[in-house]
């Protein structure tokens, strides 16, 4: 990197609940430490398959029938994706594991309520590791509970929260915001509310575009501006 980059404000991640992409996101900061973040990351919710029952479906089929893949190229993809992730140190499970597509709101719940205990990214990684690493449901309450644990939050307190319903309505209020503001697939990152990066992108593009954001940010006034890259 050129040199270091101050990008004032803060960032928004608006991301389902173990998107594949984001992670990437996440691990892309080492690459970019150079760059100091901007003030204040928050993840925000976005349920890709809201209709989703409890006992999940069979990933590859859910694939094929939303958007007309066959397993073949779902199971090519799917490497790709455990490829580039392995090279960011993070392990994505081979076979049949993780193969399920999961309704993943009381995750949603629970991680807004880590937002506000100061532990959301942790609870994102240890989600991020239960689901793609490990193959488990995460919408499950016990698997949400040990996740919670594992990022430093109460575990009987992660439990009343799923329990009780608890911040069911603010993470309703969130979801119909961002689709309002026209967020319609993820992961898409927005910076001081005013600049979107969408789609899973490499190290090289965030630079990139923090870099134009952090240029044009003396000029503060004026209509709100999206700074937007190619979706992967």
């Amino acid at each position: 990197l050129s040199g270091p980059l101050d990008v004032k404000g803060r960032a928004t991640a608006v991301a389902g609940t173990v998107g594949n992409a984001i992670l990437l996101v996440d691990r892309a900061n080492k690459p970019l430490r150079p760059i100091r973040a901007p003030r204040g990351k928050r993840f925000q919710p976005f349920e890709l398959n809201p209709q989703m029952p409890a006992e999940g479906q069979d990933l590859a089929e859910h694939v094929a029938q939303k958007y007309g893949s066959t397993r073949e190229q779902y199971f090519e993809r799917r490497e790709t994706i455990r490829e580039r992730a392995a090279a960011l140190g993070f392990t994505i499970a081979a076979g049949s594991a993780a193969g399920r597509v999961w309704n993943t709101f009381d995750a949603h719940r629970l991680l807004h309520w880590a937002g506000i205990e100061g532990r959301q990214r942790g609870l994102k990684l240890a989600l991020f590791e239960a689901y793609f690493t490990q193959g488990r449901n995460p919408g499950d309450h016990e698997v949400l509970r040990q996740a919670a644990a594992k990022a430093g939050l109460d575990s009987d307190a992660a439990g009343e929260v799923l329990s009780s319903g608890l911040y069911a309505e603010e993470v309703r209020a969130a979801e119909r915001h961002w689709q309002a503001q026209g967020i319609s697939g993820v992961p898409a990152i927005i910076i001081d509310d005013r600049y979107l990066i969408s789609g899973g992108q490499p190290a090289e593009a965030f630079e990139s575009a923090l870099r134009r954001i952090a240029a044009e940010a003396p000029a503060g006034a004026g209509a709100r501006t999206r700074e937007e890259t190619p979706q992967h």
